[in-house]
């Protein structure tokens, strides 16, 4: 019997499965925060959560609607200055995995938090950086996780908050101290990681019933695809329900129940 579940659960689940036990990880909130903790109540119970407000190790029951969420500080291990997570974990190496979310994407995996339009006159404010760019700078790699969409997969972002590999896919290039960058995209139709010459997304799997078709039509560039076309795997049953409790518990927490 084949297991009903949502674009939006492969996308979790598929993200959840890239951290590892042992991984230091610095969490973005939304759904970097979800397949981050999904992966630590599932198959990797040793991933050590770090979010920017300073919280080590964290375990919430529920996620946190914002990095500010007390939830994280009382789960956490210990919460120390900010000043202190950028400066000595972050920049001193100790963070493994940066895992991000976005609004806006391009070809060499930049991203755009910061402004759609013109930047004298925007059509719309996004909510600024916040630590991503230093994330992205300072983690040993970056996962990416949002979905599929025309507006959201642009050739070219409007404002370079986060860097990706630059305007011309060479913006890590001869850097010292820096990490790898993103080394892969997971959306609602597929996984993406960058072409080790160009550094331009290609797309290595396609999830369950995606077609190619869709991958290019929700995406803002010439796509290409791996030779190697890889299908994702499909979730587990244990994967969706500890999913589900998830979002359902934290449903009735922010409901006030």
């Amino acid at each position: 019997m084949s297991l009903e579940y949502t674009s939006s659960e492969m996308m979790t689940v598929t993200a959840a499965r890239a951290l590892e036990n042992g991984m230091t990880c610095f969490v973005g909130i939304g759904l970097p925060s979800e397949a981050a903790n999904l992966a630590r109540l599932t198959h990797a119970p040793e991933v050590v959560l770090i979010y920017e407000s300073g919280t080590l190790q964290t375990k919430p029951d529920i996620l946190p609607l914002s990095i500010g969420d007390g939830e994280l500080c009382e789960s956490a291990l210990t919460t120390v200055a900010v000043p202190e997570m950028f400066r000595y974990w972050l920049q001193g190496g100790k963070v493994n995995v940066g895992f991000l979310g976005t609004a806006q994407i391009d070809r060499f995996a930049n991203l755009n938090t910061t402004l759609i339009g013109d930047y004298k006159a925007p059509k719309v404010r996004l909510p600024g950086g916040g630590g991503a760019p230093e994330i992205a700078t300072n983690a040993g790699e970056v996962f990416i996780t949002l979905k599929h969409s025309k507006r959201a997969f642009v050739k070219d972002v409007d404002f370079v908050t986060t860097l990706g590999f630059g305007r011309d896919g060479k913006g890590r290039d001869n850097v010292p101290n820096i990490g790898k960058g993103p080394t892969r995209v997971i959306t609602d139709l597929c996984v993406m990681k960058p072409d080790p010459d160009t550094k331009e997304l290609v797309v290595v799997s396609l999830h369950p019933g995606v077609t190619r078709e869709q991958v290019i039509d929700a995406t803002g560039w010439d796509i290409r695809f791996a030779e190697q076309l890889e299908s994702t795997p499909e979730p587990n049953a244990n994967e969706l329900d500890i999913l589900r409790e998830l979002k359902a518990r934290t449903e009735r927490a922010h409901a006030g129940e």
